[in-house]
């Protein structure tokens, strides 16, 4: 049986977020899930924090969906809950619990006859002794008249009666196989702590081990830094732990924002991220064969002149990796690179391949089509 998942209700950056941890929870369990519609899934993701949350819920309940609420509370009035912040290992923990959920139980052998009971305390009843054979046998008189047979029960099968027939043994009934393991957490780089769902909060700096800094106000959704991108490239090198984003104080954080200008979204932090996080590459989970497409025009970088063409031939429609190099005339890696940072964005997204529409038989002709084709 196929198993569908649904995501509706949230915004596009959590969408985007989801469906990263979801191609990659979903490739480590064998690909037994399948990304589809809302109205065509099984079971649905809702952002019970967002808006518009808790009505998606109250339709798709009606409708019978499995709803999968999404939200940071401990508790959900939905069928299932995804802990707000998630990542491909909590979702691959779900989906694993899911798949187990809709598999077949296994039949169970038919009980056995309920054994004759015994009389507590008490031996089996002696045998008559008029009944036992005799310890000296007599001696048989061979024309004597042979005694009768005994009585067939109904059902009963005669000596030698089954001769050669082979008994074929009854084959055990199959056992769902179990859930797969969720993949073990992976090591995150500075790009993974960006999104929405980070547990970090506040305003904190965070320094590489190359020595470079950046101010981040996680709270607001801002950083301060130099304006051109490049030159943080260091900022992404190496694996990045929680306590490596330590707090700043208020005097502390006025003194040094004020001579870094003015904030920057981190969303273009975040961007950036995703662009060297590939190097060259689609990120794992996503099918580099598969087509890809923008919903709406990115917000491209001077330092980076050749994205514009990119985005161009993007915007055209769905099209592979060598469809959009083709017509942008960009390498291959750098268009790998540019659907990256777009789609830990939420401005780019996987088109799944649609299976081709059945063709109608030919209708008969009428009377009128006859007699005109004579």
């Amino acid at each position: 049986m196929a198993l569908t998942l649904g995501m509706t209700g949230m915004d596009p950056a959590t969408e985007a977020a989801l469906k990263v941890a979801f191609e990659q929870a979903n490739a480590g369990s064998g690909r037994l899930w399948t990304l589809v519609p809302e109205a065509e899934a099984d079971h649905v993701v809702v952002d019970m924090d967002s808006m518009y949350g808790p009505m998606s819920w109250l339709r798709l309940h009606a409708a019978g969906k499995r709803v999968i609420g999404l939200t940071s509370a401990a508790r959900t009035q939905t069928d299932f809950h995804l802990v707000r912040p998630f990542d491909a290992a909590s979702l691959a923990a779900l989906l694993g619990s899911l798949a187990g959920e809709a598999a077949p139980a296994a039949v169970a052998p038919p009980p056995a006859p309920p054994a004759t009971p015994q009389p507590s305390g008490m031996a089996p009843a002696p045998v008559p002794q008029d009944l036992l054979p005799e310890e000296h046998p007599q001696p048989v008189d061979e024309e004597a008249e042979a005694p009768a047979p005994a009585p067939r029960l109904p059902g009963s099968v005669e000596a030698g009666s089954l001769g050669a027939t082979t008994i074929k043994p009854v084959a055990a009934p199959p056992v769902p196989s179990p859930p797969q393991p969720p993949p073990p957490p992976r090591e995150r780089n500075l790009a993974d702590w960006l999104g929405p769902n980070s547990s970090v909060s506040g305003r904190v700096r965070y320094q590489s081990a190359g020595g470079q800094s950046v101010l981040i106000d996680a709270d607001a959704r801002q950083y301060y830094g130099p304006a051109l991108l490049k030159p943080l490239a260091g900022l992404f090198d190496g694996i990045v732990a929680r306590d490596d984003f330590k707090q700043v104080d208020a005097a502390t954080w006025a003194t040094e924002t004020a001579t870094l200008g003015a904030p920057q979204p981190l969303g273009r932090l975040q961007w950036f991220g995703g662009l060297l996080a590939g190097k060259g590459e689609l990120l794992p989970g996503f099918d580099p064969t598969g087509q890809y497409k923008l919903g709406k025009w990115p917000q491209t970088e001077r330092e980076f002149p050749k994205h514009f063409r990119i985005a161009t031939a993007m915007m055209k429609g769905p099209a592979t990796l060598d469809e959009i190099a083709g017509a942008s005339g960009v390498s291959l890696s750098e268009v790998a690179d540019f659907i990256n940072a777009n789609l830990v964005t939420g401005y780019a997204e996987f088109v799944p391949e649609q299976p081709p529409e059945p063709t109608e038989p030919p209708k008969p002709a009428g009377l009128f089509g006859r007699l005109r084709g004579k």
